[in-house]
């Protein structure tokens, strides 16, 4: 598995895409919106340049990635006009994702995106000037100048790692048989390679952003946890992944998957718990921690209800093998065939039903924001 290459969100605005199908991203958009708010404003006080230098890492496509441009822009808006009375800021955005990404929709939108703009804001709210670029290209790269960015955003990313741990693709024998992530069954060491691997993408990621970052710079990120420091102890992540494992169990038991080609497939993620983030950021020396909390969301992105009971199992099942497909797809198929697409994925959404009707799932979500020292 090549990351860098296989790893896209699906494209298009077809039924299984990810513009359709990414709803629980909006979701922690809004969740997470007064962090962004405020980390906005404080780094657009202290501006000593004439342009403000925003980068959105893992932008995707799709409503959400302009909504976060807009969010800025409202933001600095405000304050230009408002008590503030700040000198007027030009807006440089860099919407940053790997090359696979679906930049011709994001790029399609812009001109929609700029007269929307223009007639939402008020007379009294300016719109300040600004410019939209594309970066491709992986954020455990360097992406920018030393010193050059003011602010870095990411939302529902960083859970993904630089690759499958070390010792997981390939050799003899398949450390995680019968697994895609860490599940019940999944050996300790099998759990401590991705925690290592965490640990590595996390550092070499805040190391990076450091030297890219002006002093005062801030980061707000926001990507898939998990409440308890046992990984073995409601993971949260574990459970989608290991509904999507037993679709492609019952695959292998069909004889239309081998189960070799199901032990030798790992998901790049690892879902930290609030303390393991804390730990990475403190052995930087980098940063200082401004915020962190953790948050649930519902497997199901149109289910709003905050209890466990959920009332359509079979629609919620659907819906959420969906966003699963939107996510993952391209990496199943890179790995076992486009061909077997859509049987595995009526699979996941029987399967993720049937879980659903012992009670709702939760995701869990960090929400970090940081300022450089």
């Amino acid at each position: 598995m090549k990351i860098e290459r296989d790893l896209y969100m699906a494209k298009g605005e077809g039924e299984a895409s990810y513009v359709v199908n990414s709803m629980l991203q909006r979701k922690a958009l809004l969740e997470t919106q007064s962090v962004l708010e405020k980390a906005v404003r404080e780094v657009y006080m202290d501006l000593l340049q004439p342009a403000m230098i925003v980068v959105d890492l893992g932008c995707s496509s799709g409503q959400n990635t302009l909504t976060f441009v807009s969010k800025v822009i409202k933001v600095i808006g405000r304050d230009i006009g408002g008590e503030s009375k700040r000198n007027p800021v030009e807006l440089q955005f860099f919407l940053n994702d790997l090359p696979g990404n679906d930049f011709n929709h994001v790029f399609g939108s812009l001109e929609r995106f700029k007269k929307m703009t223009a007639a939402e804001h008020k007379e009294n709210t300016l719109v300040p000037p600004f410019y939209i670029a594309g970066l491709p290209g992986s954020y455990y790269t360097r992406l920018f100048p030393r010193q050059s960015c003011h602010l870095f955003h990411s939302s529902y990313c960083l859970h993904w790692r630089s690759q499958v741990p070390a010792g997981l693709e390939g050799g003899r024998e398949y450390l995680n048989e019968g697994n895609i992530y860490i599940a019940k069954t999944t050996p300790a060491v099998v759990a401590e390679l991705y925690r290592q691997q965490f640990q590595k993408d996390m550092l070499l990621f805040l190391k990076l952003r450091y030297e890219e970052l002006v002093v005062g710079g801030q980061m707000v990120l926001t990507f898939l946890g998990r409440k308890y420091e046992d990984i073995y102890n409601k993971g949260y992540l574990n459970h989608p992944c290991g509904l999507l494992a037993r679709s492609l169990q019952s695959l292998v038991e069909e004889g239309l998957v081998k189960k070799e080609k199901l032990d030798s497939f790992n998901l790049p993620i690892y879902t930290p718990s609030v303390n393991e983030v804390v730990a990475v950021v403190a052995q930087t020396g980098s940063f200082n921690v401004s915020h962190i909390k953790l948050f649930e969301s519902n497997w199901d992105p149109h289910d709003d209800s905050k209890g466990d009971e959920v009332q359509n199992s079979v629609q919620s099942g659907i819906n959420i093998a969906k966003c699963l497909r939107a996510v993952f797809e391209s990496l199943l198929a890179s790995h076992f065939g486009e061909s077997l697409l859509n049987k595995l994925f009526e699979k996941c959404a029987y399967y993720v039903a049937e879980h659903l009707q012992w009670g709702e799932g939760k995701y869990l979500l960090i929400c970090v924001s940081l300022k450089r020292t």
